[in-house]
C-alpha cells in the first residue's frame, strides 16, 4: 500500500481537506490513499499571531491553502515571490536546496511539500534573528 501514513496520538487533531478530525483515546494510524489530499497536523500549525517573521508568514500562507482558506491559484504567485525574497537572505547550500524544493512543490500544486520544505528554514531564521544588531 502506498500513500501517507499518519500516526496520531490520543486526542491529536489533524486537518484533512479543511475538515478537523480528532483522534480518540488511543494511538492510531491512518493511511491516506488520495494523493492530493491537503493534510495539516494542528499541533504543527502556525497561528496568525505567530506569523510575524518572513519564513513564518510564507509558511502561514501555504497553511491557509492547505486549510482551504486561500485558493491555490491566488496564493501561488505570493508564495513564489516570498520564496524569491527568502533566497536573497538564505544563501547557504542547504537553504537553497529547501527553497528549490519548496518552489518545485508549488509548481506541482503540492502545498504540503512546499510547507514541509519551508518549515526546515524556521530554526535558521530564528538563529539569524537572534544575532541581529539592536
Amino acid at each position: 500500500m502506498t500513500g501517507l501514513v499518519l500516526k496520531l496520538g490520543p486526542k491529536e487533531r489533524v486537518m484533512v481537506n479543511g475538515v478537523v478530525i480528532e483522534n480518540g483515546d488511543r494511538r492510531s494510524r491512518l493511511s491516506i490513499l488520495t494523493p492530493q489530499a491537503n493534510i495539516l497536523r494542528l499541533k504543527d500549525a502556525i497561528h496568525p499571531e505567530n506569523a510575524q517573521t518572513p519564513v513564518r508568514r510564507i509558511c502561514y500562507l501555504a497553511q491557509l491553502v492547505l486549510s482551504g482558506d486561500a485558493g491555490q491559484d491566488d496564493s501561488r504567485l505570493q508564495l513564489l515571490r516570498g520564496i524569491e525574497q527568502l533566497s536573497q537572505v538564505f544563501t547557504d547550500a542547504d537553504s537553497r536546496v529547501q527553497l528549490a524544493s519548496a518552489t518545485e512543490s508549488l509548481l506541482r500544486n503540492d502545498h504540503y511539500g512546499a510547507l514541509r520544505s519551508l518549515r526546515r528554514l524556521l530554526p535558521r531564521e530564528e538563529r539569524l534573528l537572534a544575532v541581529r544588531p539592536q
